[in-house]
């Protein structure tokens, strides 16, 4: 995927985060040109989409997206909370 079909899809799309979150992080790795997290990791065991976690300030929290010792990552609608985002991480 080149960054200018990357662009022309998602700049028209109008899906919510949970319905779009899984393609778009998708798109991002083939736009990388790295695995996705099935492709990679088809146990889930150290790079999946909806990953539980123990916060650090306490309670559980989800990442849509995890990858072991290298990134979480939360999605957020247009418009949202980052804070948030990061305080659900």
């Amino acid at each position: 995927m080149t960054p200018a079909e990357f662009i022309q899809k998602w700049r028209a799309a109008e899906l919510k985060e949970r319905t779009a979150s899984q393609s778009h992080f998708n798109d991002i790795c083939r736009l990388l040109d790295i695995e996705d997290p099935i492709t990679a990791d088809p146990k889930g065991e150290w790079f999946t989409f909806e990953k539980g976690a123990s916060k650090t300030g306490g309670g559980e929290g989800w990442a849509d997206v995890w990858r072991k010792e290298c990134f979480a990552w939360e999605y957020k609608g247009k418009k949202k909370d980052l804070d948030r985002a990061f305080a659900q991480l």
